[in-house]
């Protein structure tokens, strides 16, 4: 039973490409695409797993948090773009406390892009998978410093190429996404939340694979206009992705 629900990471779990998916914001937010600049529906992948918006999805309905947990509260902290380091700083928002905490990490592809004009070498990309990793599983300590009776859902990384490692209009022309290193970091990621108990995996990778580049457009869980963010559909799927990681966790007890 959890009484509160903490949403960490980057644009993965945020409302902003969504809502903007969805005609669902102020204009002033749609020109900027800026959240501060007005409404913005709560149609991100957070903002669906705490409560269904049943105005866009009537078949997801007691697909929430809200309808499994009536008293819940819910805290999103995750931002545009956030880097691992970037968590750090999200978690000094974090009060301590002893309530039971649900909490979802959607970090990894900011530093993972980085290094998509260098390409690396085995070596090194098999290197930085591991200071990724590392960085990751500080941060799940740290995430259990402040809410000790806390259980995450980690989020691999999803890849909108499709393994072709193209993504049109996201990346400078020439550059490819950095297959290898995302795989590296996914593997590392499966193995961590194997390890833990107080971890379970939400594979969106695996869901959205053939989702990407490869699918006709009206088939596609990305943003049209930048195919590195979900689109509405996108965000439900990571949201039911999110579901099932805590039905198996339920099961497993």
């Amino acid at each position: 039973m959890f009484s509160h629900y903490l949403a960490l990471g980057d644009s993965m779990s945020i409302d902003l490409y969504p809502a903007l998916d969805a005609g669902e914001t102020d204009v002033a937010v749609a020109l900027e695409r800026d959240a501060s600049a007005g409404r913005v529906a709560p149609l991100g992948a957070a903002s669906l797993l705490y409560r269904n918006d049943e105005s866009h999805w009537p078949d997801e309905m007691g697909l929430d948090l809200a309808s499994r947990f009536p008293h819940i509260t819910h805290t999103n902290l995750a931002a545009d773009g956030a880097t691992i380091g970037d968590v750090w700083e999200q978690l000094a928002s974090v009060e301590p406390s002893d309530e039971p905490t649900l909490v979802t990490l959607t970090v990894g592809a900011v530093d993972v892009l980085s290094t998509a004009a260098n390409q690396p070498g085995k070596s090194l990309r098999e290197g930085i998978a591991r200071d990724l990793a590392q960085g990751y599983a500080l941060l799940l300590d740290r995430i259990l410093e402040l809410r000790p009776a806390a259980h995450l859902l980690a989020t691999t990384i999803y890849d909108p190429s499709d393994r072709t490692g193209k993504v049109p209009g996201a990346l400078r022309e020439g550059d490819k996404l950095p297959l290898p290193l995302l795989d590296a970091f996914n593997a590392q990621l499966r193995e961590l939340a194997a390890a833990r108990a107080e971890i379970t995996l939400a594979d969106v990778y695996l869901r959205f694979l053939g989702h990407g580049v490869t699918a006709p457009v009206e088939d596609r869980w990305y943003w049209k206009r930048s195919l590195l963010e979900p689109n509405a559909r996108g965000a439900s799927e990571i949201r039911h992705a999110w579901i099932e990681a805590l039905d198996d966790h339920a099961v497993r007890g």
